[in-house]
């Protein structure tokens, strides 16, 4: 045999699209080209281990928003959906290849505060025909306030929103009068810091305060309480909550997903819990800013009855 008869015989032939399909799991009709122009697929369609672990976790979301689009679209309707925090925008370019598309309709706007990001995102949905995808360079929360944003958004995401952004998130779709919230925080500082700058007045009043004595439990309770206060806020304005995690903690540390739909109705006992526990661990100070649209008073002694129902 000749010697590049050889080199040929030993080769393996290029991956089909259907080979990467099979491989990846793909869901009918994805674009194995937008995969490879995220940066997920090299141009020969292969995944590396950082780029499995980003679309275990994109299509795992997918999973619990896809039934709160198809429940929203159902009878035409145009869903709108903000994704906060967009960064390189893997999940909207996603929602939209797997939705979006196929619906003919509905628009997605993706919030990110990296001027660069925006721009390959915008030359991204150009080049792919993504016409009802739009990328805005500001923060949370001033896209919360600028006028040529729509009035009322069905659905708000966050994937891994930094800190206090996830709760600029939260902000902008009770503003927004959001059907629904899908979140993954990241990074949570703000409450730490409370709880650091109150710790020794904290440890005389009460042994509780050891849950944070260490730094790296102060680190880690400040997360948690953090997250807690932002599932009873919602549940205080009206929304169902589901808290999950997004994948297996070998993929990722940030992990918590929070999953928010509508009802109207609104738990009195959410916000007194949430209230006591602001000042439990002495963050009465986050309550104006974080929890704005909480009840002025508390439900009286006699309502304890409607309290434990809920």
């Amino acid at each position: 045999m000749a010697k590049n008869d050889k080199k040929l015989a030993g080769k393996k032939p290029a991956a089909t699209g259907q080979d990467i399909s099979a491989q990846l799991d793909l869901k009918p009709g994805q674009s194995i080209e937008l995969l490879k122009a995220l940066h997920i697929l090299t141009r020969e369609g292969k995944l590396n281990q950082d780029s499995r672990r980003k679309l275990k976790q994109v299509y795992h979301l997918y999973q619990f928003i896809e039934p709160i689009l198809k429940d929203l679209s159902k009878d035409g309707a145009s869903v709108t959906l903000a994704d906060h925090g967009a960064g390189k925008s893997y999940l909207g370019f996603i929602l939209y290849d797997l939705h979006f598309k196929a619906a003919g309709q509905g628009r997605i706007y993706g919030i990110e505060t990296r001027a660069p990001l925006v721009e390959a995102s915008q030359k991204l949905a150009v080049e792919l025909g993504f016409e009802r995808m739009e990328f805005l360079n500001m923060s949370v929360a001033e896209s919360t306030h600028v006028d040529f944003m729509p009035a009322q958004f069905d659905v708000v995401t966050a994937l891994h929103a930094c800190d206090t952004a996830t709760d600029d998130a939260i902000a902008f779709g009770l503003e927004k009068k959001a059907k629904a919230m899908v979140l993954v925080p990241c990074c949570q500082a703000e409450v730490a810091a409370c709880l650091r700058q109150t710790k020794a007045m904290s440890l005389s009043r009460t042994p509780l305060a050891e849950l944070w004595r260490h730094p790296i439990h102060t680190r880690e309770m400040g997360s948690q309480i953090t997250n807690v206060l932002r599932c009873l806020y919602l549940e205080a304005c009206g929304y169902q909550v589901t808290v999950t995690e997004l994948v297996g903690w070998e993929h990722s540390m940030k992990n918590e997903l929070i999953v928010a739909r509508y009802t109207g109705q609104k738990k009195r006992s959410a916000a007194q819990r949430l209230r006591e526990l602001l000042k439990e661990f002495g963050l009465e100070t986050l309550a104006k800013a974080r929890y704005p649209h909480l009840p002025e008073s508390l439900p009286e002694p006699g309502a304890q009855a409607e309290i434990a129902a809920d």
